[in-house]
């Protein structure tokens, strides 16, 4: 199986969980990116590594000419599952991000949350996102800002402690893929490099609410494979460590919670936007 393939088997396996768990709760993040934006009713959109419709879902309920790419074909049926439920249009396709089958100058605004910041090529995929807008139309990217004021990372990094001490997260030197977006000035570099004028890049606060540790554990778990990849793989946790690790998440749940019986983890989130 090549490393495109693994990638791909990886994303299709948490498919049901990240649908769950992590689409919904990204919708107003995506909601903030279109607005500014400026995605209107009877626009052309496309959303680049869309998964299960975080952004695909919000832009269809604004009345824009929506098409999906992902290379997870689950991720896509779930996509396709919730338009259906809303009565909503959304057009899926699956595919590379870093080559889309689609002629130049086709949409108005290309997106793409948590995607493009998670590819090997992250400059092509940008740059084919600018290619096949047409001239005067947007160029949205969002992405993960400095991973040390994660805080869902910050309580995976400490409930891993319970049973891997010397553990201080993965490795940062080179950046993990999911992090290679996270200085603003990195956005914009990239988007002026794929030809895109006018960028701007604003760093906002996303919080997510959540009302036990299950809650908490899934959502950590299920929103990226390499969750998984670093507990079961670079770490060797057995199955009785990672039920330690989820014990781990509870507490912390309910000592930061207390008697409201929720809390909120945030992060900060890179919006860049350019026109071409």
């Amino acid at each position: 199986m090549s490393e495109h393939e693994d990638t791909r088997s990886a994303w299709d396996k948490i498919a049901p969980g990240y649908d769950k768990t992590n689409t919904s709760t990204q919708m107003w993040l995506a909601s903030e990116g279109l607005r500014r934006a400026g995605l209107g009713r009877g626009q052309t959109f496309l959303d680049v590594a869309s998964g299960s419709g975080a952004v695909a879902i919000p832009a269809a309920r604004l009345g824009a000419q929506v098409t999906a790419v992902d290379q997870s074909s689950a991720m896509l049926e779930h996509l396709n599952a919730r338009a259906k439920k809303e009565n909503l249009s959304v057009e899926t396709r699956v595919m590379d991000a870093h080559s889309l089958r689609f002629p130049d100058n086709t949409f108005d605004v290309a997106g793409s949350q948590f995607g493009v910041m998670l590819l090997p090529d992250m400059p092509k995929a940008v740059g084919e996102m600018a290619r096949v807008v047409k001239p005067g139309g947007k160029v949205l990217v969002h992405a993960y800002g400095d991973p040390h004021e994660i805080e869902f990372l910050g309580f995976l990094v400490m409930s891993v402690k319970s049973v891997r001490p010397d553990f201080d997260g993965p490795p940062m030197d080179p950046p993990p893929l999911e992090f290679q977006l996270a200085d603003p000035g990195r956005v914009k570099e990239v988007l002026t490099a794929a030809g895109l004028k006018n960028v701007t890049v604003e760093t906002i606060t996303e919080s997510t609410e959540f009302k036990s540790g299950t809650e908490v554990w899934e959502w950590i778990y299920y929103s990226n494979p390499i969750v998984e990849m670093v507990l079961r793989g670079m770490l060797g946790l057995n199955d009785g460590e990672v039920k330690t690790v989820q014990q781990t998440v509870d507490k912390m749940f309910r000592e930061r919670a207390g008697s409201t019986g929720a809390m909120k983890l945030s992060n900060p989130i890179n919006i860049g936007i350019g026109t071409k």
